[in-house]
């Protein structure tokens, strides 16, 4: 981490080891993680998120121009205004948002004439509080955030021409001043990815604690006389004050997708009376509170920051979309068909990147948010007709599969209660046996799948093979929730049937993966490092261990355990080569794998993440002991370049911060994580229900990466994997780490994880 990005109560805290609980997780985070990216090399294409937990409105600051996905780059020079933003990923872009940027002298208003220069040396971020000298101002902003309101303080020189620049975005937006109620209202309808209702709005409130000495309405890039509202492509306003030096000016926004009057309603909520410091203070507290969940000790600063920086990443998405009416009833907008309905509702992520790991811990540490987020997806099917893949917010038309199913699955199969399950149930069957207005829901080229057990190369079905195998697993996850419904066999029973269709797709000559025409032969030529065309953002070396639901049946076909090992290790002894043909470019997936040095291994795209954690169905944790630790130490730190690609919505932060505590959820749908090392001397995870998983390693160090034996509430425990309803009760794990690997534990055929061939119950 650069120093410099952190206020000085950080600094002092950093600069101890943490030998001991943190008492201030808050305070370890650099929200700067990530943000030194760009569209053809990702280190995580994160922005600085200014929020709460799972809130609906977060803040940025603003290098990018309006519109730009990349809205905050660490290499950027200059801040053209601080935007309420909804954005999951500058692939996916924004909706919701529009800007605010204090200005002095000269009345400057569009986005380049108002930018400022800035330095990350007069710059603190936290998560919940953001500062920043704006040199060309000489104007310090400060911003502090509640889950759908903020506070604003600018600090102003002597001056009579002090500004604050409301930009409402273009697409359609409207402004209006009150001047004698220090007031401006407005709504932006700009959005990226759609279609959405023809409704959509994002209504804004924003009140100052100073009489306004002028007030100007402005459209496009002219100043519009004589008026003080307008409705245009691209609206906004001007205020201006008298300002002495150091002259603090507060500002109260918030927004709501309902109505002007509900953004008056939260942010009358939210902020009360409170001064700017008591929201920073509430806003800490809260992130105090969700982050204590987690306690780690024993590592080092660059490990303890990695990891809580991490674990900010994984609590934004999805964000909540609905809000509280005058009645205190949960309410939303509908992405779907516009109206105001009851309920709960959420947006802004992907479930082809966070079914893998971050739907997992938020069942297993936030389980309360995630039942929110499942009685959500209810009222996405009732009102959309189909559960969302990608939500930004409604349907987006973005990355395959029908990962829906393992989202919904796991959550019941793990416990979570209290939303209509039978409703989900019939979603996930509609979602299975139908294509979609879009090929993003539903599952496209489903016709085929149902009949030939896949989906072939040479029907005009992109991505085909990665298609297949995801849906195998999904219809897994379908087959696993119905088992937990005590569904009868007569409706379940295809399920399970269709949860080998991978083996449809393994080439016995290469042993890898390759797609299948229709009638019946494998695509040729092949290339298993050919990117995209039957893959998706990766090649067959990646895709081939998609089989979460049947490891020790991919193992067979392969031709054992020598095998399998022998092929996971060819991942990384391989050469990073790559055919991009299929996409025409280097996309900044493969540049990621070629720099890392990792060989094959693509750590910075999702469809391999989880491949580290096999070894241990084939009795090598070892080398799963190894690579977990390697992949930390290489690819993860608390920089702005600290990513290796995408973090996408907190599943790449999720990896490190299960891999950090030793175990990790292959198949969410399946109520076990696979046992890998901890990173730290000990972590204490404290539960929704009281209850605490502590992980004790008290030898661990950077040599002491293997464990020697493990110990499971006292008693020695040879399995490579942990049951999920038995951690949930408490448990104490002993790890005993060693510089040297023991090649004796964990290889009984009674070690590995589930397996559906094998047919052990989970």
């Amino acid at each position: 981490m650069k120093l410099h990005t952190l206020a000085l109560p950080t600094l002092l805290i950093a600069l101890t080891a943490s030998a001991a609980p943190i008492k201030d997780p808050v305070e370890w985070i650099n929200p700067l993680m990530g943000t030194a990216s760009k569209p053809e090399l990702s280190n995580g294409n994160t922005y600085p998120t200014i929020a709460l937990p799972w809130g609906m409105n977060f803040w940025t600051p603003q290098t990018g121009k309006m519109g730009n996905g990349w809205a905050y780059t660490y290499d950027a020079d200059k801040i053209r205004g601080f935007k309420q933003t909804h954005q999951p990923s500058p692939w996916m872009n924004d909706y919701g948002q529009f800007a605010i940027m204090p200005v002095t002298g000269k009345l400057r208003f569009t986005q380049d004439d108002r930018a400022s220069w800035f330095s990350h040396k007069a710059e603190t971020a936290k998560p919940y509080y953001y500062s920043v000298y704006l040199a060309d101002a000489d104007v310090t902003t400060e911003i502090t955030p509640t889950e759908r309101a903020a506070q604003f303080r600018f600090t102003y020189p002597k001056t009579d021409e002090a500004y604050v620049v409301v930009d409402a975005y273009d697409k359609g937006s409207y402004i209006k001043v009150l001047p004698e109620q220090r007031k401006i209202v407005g709504y932006s309808t700009r959005y990226a990815r759609g279609p959405l209702p023809k409704n959509f709005k994002n209504y804004f409130v924003i009140y100052f604690d100073k009489p306004l000495t002028s007030a100007r309405i402005w459209s496009g890039d002219k100043l519009v006389e004589g008026v003080t509202e307008l409705a245009s492509n691209h609206s906004g306003a001007v205020v201006g004050f008298k300002t002495e030096k150091g002259e603090k000016v507060g500002m109260r926004v918030a927004s709501s997708f309902i109505s002007e009057e509900q953004a008056e309603l939260n942010l009358k909520r939210e902020l009360a009376n409170d001064s700017f410091d008591t929201t920073a203070q509430k806003g800490k507290d809260t992130w105090n509170k969700t982050l204590s969940r987690i306690s780690v000790e024993g590592g080092s600063d660059e490990q303890t920051r990695t990891f809580y920086s991490s674990l900010y990443r994984m609590l934004f998405f999805p964000n909540k979309l609905y809000e509280i009416d005058a009645n205190n009833q949960i309410v939303h907008w509908s992405p779907y068909n516009g109206e105001i309905l009851p309920g709960y509702m959420f947006a802004g992520t992907g479930f082809w990147d966070t079914f893998r790991a971050l739907y997992p811990f938020l069942n297993l540490m936030y389980p309360s948010i995630n039942r929110e987020m499942q009685a959500g997806l209810v009222n996405d099917y009732k009102e959309g007709g189909w559960l969302p893949e990608w939500s930004s917010p409604g349907l987006a038309n973005v990355m395959i599969g029908n990962n829906s199913a393992s989202v919904v699955a796991e959550a019941y199969i793990k416990g979570l209660r209290g939303y209509d399950i039978e409703t989900l149930w019939q979603a996930l069957k509609h979602g299975a046996d139908n294509e979609g207005p879009m090929q993003a829901v539903g599952r496209a080229g489903v016709k085929y799948y149902n009949e030939l057990g896949y989906v072939p190369y040479d029907v005009k079905i992109n991505e085909n093979a990665a298609r297949t195998l995801e849906y195998a697993y999904d219809d897994f996850a379908i087959y696993q929730l119905g088992k937990a419904l005590g569904k009868p066999e007569s409706e379940i029973g295809i399920y399970k049937q269709r949860a080998m269709n991978y083996k449809k797709l393994f080439d016995p000559e290469s042993g890898l993966m390759r797609g299948k025409n229709k009638d019946g032969s494998f695509q040729s030529p092949f290339n298993p490092f050919k990117w995209g065309d039957a893959f998706t953002e990766g090649n067959s070396w990646h895709y081939t261990w998609s089989v979460f639901q049947d490891v020790h049946g991919l193992m067979d076909l392969m031709g054992g355990r020598e095998k399998f090992v022998a092929k996971l290790d060819q991942v990384f002894t391989l050469p990073p080569t790559f055919d991009e043909s299929y996409y025409g470019e280097v996309i900044h997936e493969i540049r990621e794998m070629q720099i890392a040095n990792m060989g094959q291994y693509a750590h910075g795209n999702q469809p391999i993440q989880h491949m580290i954690y096999l070894y241990g169905y084939a009795g090598a944790p070892w080398k799963t002991q190894y690579w977990v630790r390697e992949t930390m130490n290489r690819l993860y730190k608390p920089t702005p370049d600290g990513y290796c690609g995408d973090e996408d919505n907190g599943q790449t932060s999720a990896w490190y911060v299960f891999s950090a505590l030793g175990f990790y959820p292959v198949t969410p749908a399946v109520p076990q994580y696979v046992v890998g090392a901890p990173l730290f001397k000990k972590a204490t995870l404290t539960l929704e229900n009281g209850k605490q998983i502590v992980i004790n390693a008290p030898a661990n160090g950077d040599k002491q990466r293997y464990v020697g034996a493990l110990k499971v509430n006292g008693k020695p425990y040879t399995r490579n994997w942990l049951d999920h309803k038995a951690l949930m009760q408490g448990a104490v794990l002993d790890f005993d780490m060693r510089a040297t690997p023991n090649t004796g534990r964990g290889v009984g055929g009674a070690d590995a994880p589930y397996s559906l061939s094998t047919d052990r119950a989970p």
